[in-house]
């Protein structure tokens, strides 16, 4: 096993936010089931990572019930299961430690915040020594406000604002940073084919 599909952040928490209705892929647990099938077909190690802020009080705080996978993603018992406290996922678990375990040289990540968990979790891998394919259709995020924009502002105001930057503007620069310094830019169709070519 030298390979493994990193599946970053895919939960409830975010479904239960307002900011939900502007999500730039809101199949996305469809996107990554395609993968997740993929990865258990190969033979792939399968690792899924929450985004957890206990003592928070908000969509984060576990003690609320929603950082949990996604209701159309089914975990296998012998998949880990790690959360995680910072963007990426190596710096606050035993990511790490648990791909070397398993001989994984090569990684395909994908989850929700295009711009934030999943780039900083390629750039982490990639500095670390991983080949890092990243899944750009299996990954999802939100408009962002500009930076003078009142931190109570509404959704409808987000929207609105021409100074918000368009979730489809923030994965074009994502795929620009990342593709051929930290990692190579994939789509889940493209993996399907590869992985029908090699069968």
């Amino acid at each position: 096993m030298t390979r493994a599909l990193i599946v970053i952040d895919v939960q409830e928490s975010f479904r239960a936010r307002p900011l939900w209705e502007t999500i730039s892929n809101p199949k996305i647990a469809d996107q990554v089931d395609r993968l997740v099938r993929l990865a258990r077909q190969a033979g792939d190690l399968v690792v899924w990572v929450l985004h957890s802020e206990p003592g928070s009080g908000d969509v984060f705080d576990p003690a609320l019930g929603h950082v949990r996978l996604m209701e159309e993603l089914k975990r296998l018992d012998t998949e880990p299961l790690i959360h995680k406290t910072s963007h990426n996922a190596f710096t606050t678990t035993n990511l790490q430690q648990l791909l070397t375990a398993h001989g994984v040289r090569e990684l395909t990540v994908c989850g929700i915040r295009t711009e934030q968990c999943v780039e900083t979790t390629t750039r982490v891998a990639s500095d670390l020594g991983y080949r890092v394919a990243f899944v750009v259709d299996a990954t999802a995020t939100n408009p962002i406000p500009h930076r003078d924009a009142p931190a109570d502002q509404s959704v409808s105001e987000l929207l609105a604002d021409p100074r918000t930057l368009s979730a489809e503007e923030i994965i074009r620069r994502t795929e620009y940073a990342l593709s051929g310094r930290f990692a190579t830019i994939a789509t889940v169709g493209q993996l399907e084919t590869e992985a029908g070519l090699r069968a």
